[in-house]
């Protein structure tokens, strides 16, 4: 259909619908009338021929053609706000804006000690939400602004993302300071297959693509690892390696951040295993955003090095 006949409000009232899925939320979140949102509705189903949104108990589900609308409309109507925007600047000495980010939890004992102190000396009036990378609505979040930046590796998000380098760094293999292991300057092949490990699965990243590697590797050689526990993520394992005879395969600034306050020691890993390369990602609808442009700069300024991926 041409576009000068359709109300544009309409598209307002569907791009809400797509966020909060209930008719009583878009009409809180537009000042409107529950009658007034539900007829806005009504006239946006009859301009484009399709039902748009299904009522369910779950709320108003967006249908195949919604879906497909979700994007091309949330970018133009973001589009439409940056060029009506009257701040044409972002002040870190005085904004109050709350930036959503999504990381795992290696990312955040890493990146947030860092950067929370970076907040206080240039931006105290900024604050964080994060938010965890293995949401299965990630990708869909930054489509709709929901969350800001990404930080990890996240090999779901390389297509249709702004992604800038920040590190790449090996992986290697942590173990508490007297473990049997630590003795030796170097492991051998054997000693490490040997070994009784924990297995980080790490759902949602590309950690898993490292562990993997590391398997296949061994099985060239006609070893596997003694797994003999298995986690979904890194939070306790400075706890669990500390106090066991456990070793572990775990991204470099990992180890560096628990090998202290756990009394960790690492070694190289006795096979040859490719790195992460860590990167932050953002939506194009916030990349001529002048906070976001900060905050990405103060990422990059804070973690980014000469090694890039």
């Amino acid at each position: 259909m041409e576009l000068a006949r359709l109300d544009l409000n309409l598209l307002l009232v569907f791009h809400h619908l797509l966020r909060e899925k209930r008719v009583s939320a878009v009409a809180v979140a537009l000042g409107m009338s529950q009658p007034a949102v539900s007829s806005a509705l009504g006239r946006l189903r009859a301009s484009l021929g399709d039902e748009l949104f299904l009522r369910t108990q779950q709320g108003m589900l967006p249908t195949p053609y919604a879906l497909q609308l979700a994007e091309p409309v949330a970018t133009a109507l973001d589009g439409l706000q940056q060029a009506l925007q009257v701040r044409a600047s972002f002040d870190p000495n005085t904004s109050e804006r709350c930036f959503t980010l999504a990381m795992t939890d290696v990312g955040e004992m890493y990146f947030l000690p860092v950067l929370m102190d970076a907040l206080a000396q240039a931006a105290p009036g900024v604050t964080l939400n994060v938010v965890a990378v293995t949401n299965a609505s990630l990708k869909d979040d930054m489509v709709c602004g929901r969350t800001d930046l990404a930080l990890g590796l996240l090999p779901q998000l390389q297509a249709g993302f702004f992604q800038q380098a920040l590190f790449r760094q090996p992986y290697v293999c942590l173990m508490r300071k007297d473990h049997p292991l630590g003795n030796t300057a170097a492991l051998t092949l054997k000693d490490f297959a040997a070994a009784s490990h924990v297995q980080v699965i790490a759902a949602g990243t590309g950690h898993g693509r490292v562990d993997g590697a590391l398997s296949e590797a061994l099985a060239r050689q006609g070893l596997q690892r003694r797994i003999r526990l298995t986690v979904p993520h890194y939070v306790a394992l400075g706890d669990v390696l500390a106090h066991s005879d456990l070793i572990a395969t775990v991204p470099e600034r990992f180890a560096e951040r628990v090998a202290g306050p756990f009394a960790l020691i690492t070694r190289a890993l006795p096979v040859v295993v490719d790195g992460s390369a860590i990167h932050q990602f953002w939506h194009a609808r916030l990349h001529q955003d002048p906070g976001h442009q900060w905050l990405r700069a103060l990422v990059a300024q804070s973690f980014g090095d000469e090694s890039k991926a």
